[in-house]
């Protein structure tokens, strides 16, 4: 995959989006790894726009560089991550299994990655894929662009509960 950079660090994309992943607990951080890895070979010519903003870190797979373009994004926060789809309410959800309630996004929650081969998961991408308004090419590889890194951000790691002495 090719990589853009779209941000004034002087790391490169890979580097900063491996160190957004760093920021998760372990099991967390192999997750979104294992997630990403299995969209990055389904969309292999979508370009990964990269967000890791205060409550979110958000990996978009867009036909183009443009975020209207997002097919699905791979969103984590501390306590899971899920499957998101940018015009979700207008995809066929004979399954139900799209949760959401917003006049456009609709997600999937995600215990393994093994989930997206699940036969509704697997029709929701294809679905998301053909009301694109722009077509995702057939070929070729996307570029990873790291789109916007908030300043201040929720905690990418779960807490550790007190434990109090009685």
């Amino acid at each position: 995959m090719k990589s853009k950079l779209r941000s004034s660090s002087a790391t490169g994309p890979d580097e900063q989006l491996a160190g957004f992943i760093a920021k998760f607990d372990s099991p967390m951080a192999r997750l979104i790894r294992s997630v990403r890895a299995t969209l990055r070979k389904r969309m292999a010519a979508a370009n990964e726009l990269v967000y890791d903003n205060y409550n979110f870190f958000v990996i978009g797979y867009c036909s183009t560089e443009r975020p209207s373009d997002c097919i699905v994004s791979l969103v984590a926060n501390a306590t899971g991550i899920a499957l998101s789809f940018y015009y979700g309410s207008t995809l066929p959800d004979p399954a139900r299994i799209l949760q959401g309630s917003g006049n456009q996004n609709r997600f999937v929650r995600l215990a393994k990655a093994e989930d997206l081969a699940r036969p509704e998961i697997e029709a929701l991408i294809a679905a998301a894929i053909r009301q694109g308004k722009t077509p995702l090419a057939e070929q070729g590889s996307g570029h990873l662009i790291i789109r916007a890194i908030a300043a201040k951000q929720r905690p990418r790691r779960v807490a550790a509960k007190l434990v109090r002495a009685e």
